[in-house]
């Protein structure tokens, strides 16, 4: 039996928070073609649908994937460009671990064709069903929010040096929404001096962020990075902490009330 592509729960405010590397499904036949290191999805955005469940009851609607982000990464663009010029960032497909191992066992590593399939069958359908939910929210209030939230690990060499703050906003540099969106969720996410946070430093918004995002139509577009050190053990990661957590999601609660509530002011 295939699993559904997303986990889809729909609200009643315009914000929706879409979690697209949180899934650990594999096709059937996909795990044997994946290399030891692989094989236990050490990139994996893990629990970020636990970290955000409360969002639901502030009227949020949640969408996260279900498949893993090595069957296809669905926050880069699919004609292969690149995000961040000049940084070794896996690609559309990765051939290769944020630490650099392998990904696939020798000769089992998909073609062009397989890629091509890959995106029909799970990069389209996924973000059709994005952009539909966008578009529905932004029909009923005349307004949308999308915040897509992903996690990462609090050193990773490949694509940076040092530690990272523990909250990252990015806005493509204020060009994915509305000034004052930005400066509400930046004053949610620093209210806390617990936590340190950038804003639109490292992490500026992939390919989501980037595509909808249009302020001049109604669509506000954030990208949210969270170290994973802030809410789990690093070394265990597949473990959910709840007590843990409890922390970071108040921090996340605020930031969330904040994109339900906020207006834009009247042309």
């Amino acid at each position: 039996m295939t699993a559904p592509l997303q986990m889809l729960i729909r609200g009643r405010s315009p914000l929706i928070i879409n979690i697209p590397h949180a899934g650990t499904s594999l096709p059937p036949g996909y795990a044997e073609r994946l290399s030891e290191a692989a094989r236990v999805l050490p990139d994996t955005d893990w629990h970020l649908p636990f970290l955000f469940h409360f969002a639901v009851y502030a009227g949020a609607t949640l969408m996260a994937a279900t498949h893993s982000r090595y069957v296809i990464d669905l926050n880069r663009d699919p004609g292969g460009e690149s995000l961040y010029p000049g940084i070794d960032l896996p690609g559309l497909v990765a051939d290769t671990t944020f630490a650099r191992d392998d990904i696939y066992r020798p000769g089992f590593a998909p073609d062009a064709t397989q890629i091509n399939e890959r995106c029909q069958r799970y990069w389209d359908p996924y973000h059709d069903t994005l952009a539909e939910q966008i578009a529905a929210l932004h029909a009923r209030h005349g307004h949308a929010i999308l915040l897509d939230a992903h996690s990462v690990r609090a050193e990773v060499p490949r694509l940076f040096a040092g530690r990272l703050p523990d909250l990252n906003l990015g806005c493509c540099e204020g060009r994915s929404c509305d000034p004052s969106l930005r400066q509400i969720a930046a004053t949610a996410l620093g209210a806390d001096p617990s936590y340190s946070l950038s804003v639109d430093g490292l992490f500026k918004g992939g390919y989501t962020t980037r595509n909808y995002g249009i302020p001049q139509m109604g669509l506000h577009a954030l990208h949210l990075e969270i170290v994973q050190a802030g809410y789990l053990d690093e070394n265990n990661p597949q473990e959910w902490n709840p007590a843990r957590a409890e922390p970071l999601q108040a921090v996340l609660k605020r930031l969330v009330k904040a994109l339900v509530d906020w207006r834009p002011k009247p042309a």
